[in-house]
């Protein structure tokens, strides 16, 4: 699968959802353009996110958008997803490969020149480089969190496949991520939290293509 269109990229998490439902979410930012949607759900047992994540693969494939899992190899292989998002601390990208299959997407997340490399060198499709402007939705060590555009434009430079921003990214402030070198963008708050997330994924769209 040709990544490079993808600009827009939700990661779920229904703790920063206002109380709807994360299925509504991911119809609504359907609606609004989405590219990519990631399950992740974290504090949610495994089998809640399972029979979550089986509710989502109807949706999403009724809209032919990419569902992938984050961390989880197995879990993405039960629920028949695209494919996987994978950290540091994971499994390695060879075992999703593995176990997933060749026409699996694989994505890892980075915050060196080193880390993109080998991620790229062990068959990663894409590359998720933050967190750019800090997060609250996840636990990252400080010194990765804030990181700012330079490492986006440095680690853009130093690969071929796409890199997605993530970490703080709003409408308001995408654009700088995109002119450092990144594909598009990875968020959750921005459409998850958003009044209207068709809106809200509409908006940041339409700035990473002007950016582009």
């Amino acid at each position: 699968m040709n990544l490079t269109g993808w600009r827009t990229y939700l990661v779920t998490q229904s703790d920063r959802s206002a109380g709807r439902d994360t299925e509504e979410i991911v119809e609504a930012a359907i609606d609004g353009g989405v590219d990519a949607v990631q399950l992740r759900e974290k504090g949610r047992s495994a089998r809640d996110r399972y029979e979550l994540g089986c509710r989502l693969r109807e949706v999403t494939a009724a809209a032919e958008v990419p569902l992938l899992v984050n961390d989880r190899i197995d879990l993405a292989a039960a629920i028949d997803a695209d494919g996987v998002h994978l950290g540091q601390s994971d499994l390695p990208i060879e075992i999703a490969r593995e176990r997933l299959g060749s026409d699996a997407i694989v994505g890892c997340s980075t915050s060196t020149v080193a880390e993109a490399e080998a991620a790229e060198a062990a068959g990663a499709d894409y590359l998720g480089v933050g967190a750019v402007y800090g997060t609250a939705s996840k636990d990252v060590p400080a010194e990765k969190n804030g990181i700012g555009t330079e490492p986006v434009a440095t680690i853009a430079d130093a690969v071929e496949i796409p890199v997605f921003g993530i970490g703080g990214i709003t409408a308001d402030n995408v654009r700088p991520v995109i002119e450092a070198g990144a594909t598009g963008a990875a968020v959750i708050s921005a459409i998850t939290a958003a009044d209207d997330p068709a809106a809200a994924t509409a908006a940041l769209d339409e700035v990473i293509a002007d950016a582009r």
